[in-house]
Protein backbone atom coordinates (compact mmCIF):
# COMPACT_ATOMS: atom_id res chain seq x y z
CA UNK A 1 0.00 0.00 0.00
CA UNK A 2 1.61 3.48 -1.12
CA UNK A 3 2.35 5.77 1.81
CA UNK A 4 0.79 9.49 1.95
CA UNK A 5 3.27 11.96 1.40
CA UNK A 6 2.95 15.49 3.20
CA UNK A 7 5.47 18.39 3.12
CA UNK A 8 7.36 18.98 6.29
CA UNK A 9 8.54 22.73 7.28
CA UNK A 10 11.61 23.56 4.80
CA UNK A 11 9.52 22.16 1.82
CA UNK A 12 10.51 18.42 2.39
CA UNK A 13 8.75 15.66 1.35
CA UNK A 14 7.96 13.40 4.03
CA UNK A 15 6.93 10.04 4.31
CA UNK A 16 4.35 8.42 7.21
CA UNK A 17 2.48 5.11 7.22
CA UNK A 18 -0.58 4.91 5.85
CA UNK A 19 -3.49 3.31 8.54
CA UNK A 20 -6.92 2.27 7.56
CA UNK A 21 -9.25 4.88 9.25
CA UNK A 22 -7.22 7.46 8.10
CA UNK A 23 -7.47 9.54 4.90
CA UNK A 24 -7.40 5.76 3.13
CA UNK A 25 -11.50 5.54 3.70
CA UNK A 26 -13.35 4.10 6.99
CA UNK A 27 -11.78 1.07 8.80
CA UNK A 28 -13.61 -2.24 7.53
CA UNK A 29 -16.51 -3.56 10.03
CA UNK A 30 -15.23 -6.49 11.79
CA UNK A 31 -16.15 -10.36 10.21
CA UNK A 32 -18.08 -12.80 11.83
CA UNK A 33 -19.27 -16.25 11.06
CA UNK A 34 -22.87 -16.41 9.37
CA UNK A 35 -25.70 -16.55 11.96
CA UNK A 36 -23.14 -15.39 14.94
CA UNK A 37 -24.47 -12.33 16.60
CA UNK A 38 -21.61 -9.98 17.38
CA UNK A 39 -22.57 -7.77 20.40
CA UNK A 40 -19.88 -5.23 22.85
CA UNK A 41 -17.18 -6.69 23.93
CA UNK A 42 -17.38 -7.95 27.52
CA UNK A 43 -14.46 -6.10 28.09
CA UNK A 44 -16.63 -2.88 26.99
CA UNK A 45 -20.01 -3.70 27.95
CA UNK A 46 -19.51 -1.92 31.36
CA UNK A 47 -17.86 0.89 32.03
CA UNK A 48 -15.05 -0.04 34.23
CA UNK A 49 -14.52 1.85 37.82
CA UNK A 50 -11.31 1.08 39.12
CA UNK A 51 -7.57 0.88 37.42
CA UNK A 52 -7.78 -3.22 38.26
CA UNK A 53 -10.47 -3.09 35.30
CA UNK A 54 -8.56 -1.48 32.75
CA UNK A 55 -4.61 -2.65 33.90
CA UNK A 56 -2.56 -4.72 31.20
CA UNK A 57 -1.78 -7.25 33.28
CA UNK A 58 1.11 -9.46 33.91
CA UNK A 59 3.72 -6.11 33.30
CA UNK A 60 6.71 -7.29 31.26
CA UNK A 61 9.82 -6.74 33.38
CA UNK A 62 13.89 -6.04 33.16
CA UNK A 63 16.49 -6.15 35.13
CA UNK A 64 17.99 -2.15 36.30
CA UNK A 65 21.55 -3.47 35.26
CA UNK A 66 20.08 -4.91 31.67
CA UNK A 67 20.96 -3.03 28.35
CA UNK A 68 18.97 -0.81 27.17
CA UNK A 69 18.74 -2.72 24.03
CA UNK A 70 17.03 -5.67 25.64
CA UNK A 71 14.43 -3.25 26.90
CA UNK A 72 13.57 -2.15 23.61
CA UNK A 73 13.55 -6.09 22.28
CA UNK A 74 10.95 -6.88 25.16
CA UNK A 75 8.69 -3.76 24.79
CA UNK A 76 8.58 -4.78 21.12
CA UNK A 77 7.87 -8.49 21.59
CA UNK A 78 5.59 -7.83 24.42
CA UNK A 79 3.69 -4.98 22.42
CA UNK A 80 3.97 -2.81 25.75
CA UNK A 81 5.56 1.00 26.07
CA UNK A 82 6.75 0.43 29.52
CA UNK A 83 8.81 -2.42 31.18
CA UNK A 84 8.93 -2.43 35.54
CA UNK A 85 12.55 -2.00 36.00
CA UNK A 86 13.01 -4.79 38.92
CA UNK A 87 16.31 -3.59 41.48
CA UNK A 88 18.92 -6.81 41.86
CA UNK A 89 20.03 -4.81 45.69
CA UNK A 90 16.23 -4.45 46.44
CA UNK A 91 14.90 -8.37 46.19
CA UNK A 92 14.24 -8.25 42.87
CA UNK A 93 11.30 -5.66 43.67
CA UNK A 94 10.37 -3.03 41.37
CA UNK A 95 12.26 0.57 41.36
CA UNK A 96 10.97 1.92 38.48
CA UNK A 97 10.04 2.02 35.43
CA UNK A 98 11.78 2.21 31.84
CA UNK A 99 9.25 3.83 28.80
CA UNK A 100 9.47 4.13 24.93
CA UNK A 101 10.45 8.01 25.46
CA UNK A 102 13.28 7.24 27.79
CA UNK A 103 14.89 5.24 24.83
CA UNK A 104 14.22 7.62 22.45
CA UNK A 105 15.91 10.32 24.31
CA UNK A 106 19.05 8.18 24.99
CA UNK A 107 19.25 7.56 21.31
CA UNK A 108 19.09 11.39 20.59
CA UNK A 109 21.58 12.36 22.84
CA UNK A 110 23.72 9.79 20.58
CA UNK A 111 24.41 6.72 23.60
CA UNK A 112 24.94 3.68 22.83
CA UNK A 113 21.97 1.06 23.88
CA UNK A 114 24.29 -1.94 23.30
CA UNK A 115 26.47 -0.65 26.65
CA UNK A 116 24.35 1.84 28.27
CA UNK A 117 22.53 -0.53 31.38
CA UNK A 118 18.75 0.38 32.02
CA UNK A 119 19.94 1.97 35.65
CA UNK A 120 21.55 5.15 33.81
CA UNK A 121 17.95 5.88 32.49
CA UNK A 122 15.18 4.37 34.54
CA UNK A 123 12.34 6.48 35.73
CA UNK A 124 12.26 6.36 39.52
CA UNK A 125 8.78 6.68 41.00
CA UNK A 126 8.29 6.60 44.69
CA UNK A 127 4.45 5.25 44.55
CA UNK A 128 2.39 2.47 42.51
CA UNK A 129 -0.70 3.81 41.77
CA UNK A 130 -2.92 0.72 43.86
CA UNK A 131 -5.22 -1.03 41.74
CA UNK A 132 -8.64 0.04 43.43
CA UNK A 133 -8.08 3.77 42.71
CA UNK A 134 -11.10 5.21 40.30
CA UNK A 135 -10.35 5.74 37.07
CA UNK A 136 -11.16 9.35 37.45
CA UNK A 137 -8.16 9.65 39.89
CA UNK A 138 -5.75 7.66 37.98
CA UNK A 139 -6.61 10.14 35.20
CA UNK A 140 -5.75 13.24 37.34
CA UNK A 141 -2.18 11.45 38.45
CA UNK A 142 -1.47 11.31 35.37
CA UNK A 143 -2.57 14.42 33.92
CA UNK A 144 -0.73 16.25 36.94
CA UNK A 145 2.59 14.16 36.85
CA UNK A 146 2.43 14.36 33.37
CA UNK A 147 2.58 10.46 32.99
CA UNK A 148 1.80 8.39 29.59
CA UNK A 149 2.41 5.14 31.79
CA UNK A 150 2.40 4.02 35.19
CA UNK A 151 3.01 0.80 37.48
CA UNK A 152 -0.31 -0.32 39.10
CA UNK A 153 -0.24 -3.05 41.76
CA UNK A 154 -3.20 -4.92 43.57
CA UNK A 155 -2.85 -6.06 47.27
CA UNK A 156 -1.25 -9.68 46.16
CA UNK A 157 1.56 -7.60 44.91
CA UNK A 158 1.19 -8.26 41.45
CA UNK A 159 2.12 -5.39 39.17
CA UNK A 160 0.46 -4.38 35.98
CA UNK A 161 1.10 -1.20 33.47
CA UNK A 162 -1.73 1.43 33.48
CA UNK A 163 -1.47 3.15 30.48
CA UNK A 164 -3.20 6.58 29.28
CA UNK A 165 -4.92 4.87 26.22
CA UNK A 166 -6.72 2.84 28.33
CA UNK A 167 -7.56 5.32 30.94
CA UNK A 168 -9.29 7.24 27.92
CA UNK A 169 -10.83 4.69 26.62
CA UNK A 170 -12.10 3.88 30.06
CA UNK A 171 -13.27 7.54 30.34
CA UNK A 172 -14.90 7.20 27.11
CA UNK A 173 -17.21 4.12 27.51
CA UNK A 174 -20.27 4.59 28.05
CA UNK A 175 -21.74 4.30 31.63
CA UNK A 176 -23.12 1.13 32.85
CA UNK A 177 -26.67 0.69 32.31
Amino acid sequence: MPTPRQTAPGGRAQSRPAHAGSAGGPLPEPSTPEGSVQGPSPRLARAPATVADITRPSAATVGEYDHVAAAAYLMKHARSAALVVLGVRHGNRPVGMITQADIARAVADGMDVNTTRIHELLTARSAVIPAATSIRDAARTMVNGGFRQLPAADGTGRIGILDIADVCGALLAPPAA
